[in-house]
């Protein structure tokens, strides 16, 4: 079974990569989450991203703020797909130094980027790829995007019932 790992720099991001968390769990994706911090446990970092493939994780989500280098460093050292959640932190500059740092990756060290804050789609993202080789996550992927649309057909009817 393939896994997710969310990892995020500090512990002020939790409330920020709780709904990757949670979109994950919807989908019955098996999760780890840490705290792995680019410049405060550089050895940490190191580890966790020459070796989560070797653990059975087929996806990073990485939320980071500030000057965001996580995801990027994450990226550059792991074979694995990595999604980049910019956070607007307390020091950040209206997390614009997030997205940027996120977001503006070299050549060959590519990191899928959602909107600030945006970890709810970075879940959905790493179940669409592991829904790319698990027809079982594929179809609740496929469930979940129906389950988008009714809900806009509903509020839809019930606008024009008003």
């Amino acid at each position: 079974m393939s896994k997710v790992a969310i990892i995020m720099g500090s512990i002020s991001d939790m409330p920020v990569m709780q709904e990757a968390i949670e979109v994950l769990k919807g989908f019955g994706i098996e999760i780890e989450v840490d705290i792995v911090s680019a410049h405060r446990t550089p050895e940490k970092l190191f580890d966790f991203s020459q070796n989560a493939h070797t653990r059975g994780i087929s996806v990073v989500i990485a939320g980071a703020g500030g000057a965001a280098h996580l995801p990027g460093m994450v990226a550059s050292m792991s074979p694995l797909p990595v999604i980049g959640v910019p956070v607007k932190s307390s020091n950040s500059i209206d997390g614009w130094d997030s997205i940027l740092s996120i977001l503006q990756m070299p050549g060959g060290v590519p990191v899928a980027t959602v909107a600030l804050n945006g970890a709810k789609n970075a879940g959905i993202l790493a179940a669409q790829i592991i829904g790319s080789h698990d027809k079982n996550i594929l179809d609740k992927v496929i469930q979940y995007k129906l389950g988008l649309k009714e809900s806009v057909i509903i509020a839809s009817e019930s606008l024009l019932k008003q």
